[in-house]
C-alpha cells in the first residue's frame, strides 16, 4: 500500500509565499510522474504543475511564472513552491503520483492522490 501525505497549507496574504510538500511512502519501486491540482469551492480539480521523473516540468498558464515544482527522488517527495499568491489561488491542493510496483513477476503502475491541503490567501 502506498500513501501520500501533503503538509504545507495555511492562511497566506495575497503576494505572500508558501511551500507545499508531499512524500510517498509505502510498496514504491518506482515513482513516475508527480504533480500537484488544486480544486476551489465549486469548481473541478485542475492541474496546478507537473515533473517527470527526469524532471521536466509544465504548469498551468494561470501559475506560471509563480509557483515551481520540484522533486527529491531520494525522499520519494514533490515540493510546490508558490509566490505572488492571489486570492484565486485559494483551494484545496492535492499530491499526485503515478508509482510502479513489483511484486514477483507483475510490473505494473497505479495512480495515487494525497487527501490534500488548504491554502487560503486573503488579507
Amino acid at each position: 500500500q502506498v500513501q501520500l501525505v501533503e503538509s504545507g497549507g495555511g492562511l497566506v496574504q495575497p503576494g505572500g509565499s508558501l511551500r507545499l510538500s508531499c512524500a510517498a511512502s509505502g510498496s514504491i519501486f518506482r515513482i513516475n510522474d508527480m504533480g500537484w491540482y488544486r480544486q476551489a469551492p465549486g469548481k473541478e480539480r485542475e492541474l496546478v504543475a507537473r515533473i517527470t521523473s527526469g524532471g521536466t516540468t509544465n504548469y498551468a498558464d494561470s501559475v506560471k511564472g509563480r509557483f515551481t515544482i520540484s522533486r527529491d527522488n531520494a525522499k520519494n517527495a514533490v515540493y510546490l513552491q508558490m509566490n505572488s499568491l492571489k486570492p484565486e489561488d485559494t483551494a484545496v491542493y492535492y499530491c499526485n503520483a503515478d508509482i510502479a510496483y513489483l511484486t514477483g513477476g507483475d510490473y505494473g503502475a497505479l495512480d495515487y492522490w494525497g487527501k490534500g491541503t488548504l491554502v487560503t490567501v486573503s488579507s
